[in-house]
């Protein structure tokens, strides 16, 4: 059903597998037909054409930083240190 509808990410599968579960798939080509607009429609608009409300959907958050990141935060705090220090002008007397 993916290649109906945008998905993005993890919570866009997340909704798309409820409803695959919750509404069977031709009512939900069905809905997706009765989209208006160009493309593929998004999840959203799918659920309101069908009248249900997905419930919220949680996802596993990282617990421990990686290390990658940690480094490409601390080259990001260092460039806007720099410009930082590089545009304080002194005050003129």
């Amino acid at each position: 059903m993916e290649h109906l509808v945008r998905v993005h990410h993890e919570k866009d599968r997340q909704t798309l597998e409820w409803l695959r579960r919750h509404v069977s798939d031709a009512a939900l080509a069905a809905a997706v037909a009765r989209c208006t607009g160009s493309g593929k429609p998004y999840l959203s608009a799918v659920c309101r054409q069908l009248g249900v409300k997905t419930p919220e959907f949680r996802l596993p958050q990282r617990q421990n930083p990686s290390a990658v990141a940690e480094q490409s935060l601390a080259a990001i705090r260092h460039i806007l240190a720099a410009r930082t220090a590089s545009t304080v002008v002194s005050p003129v007397v």
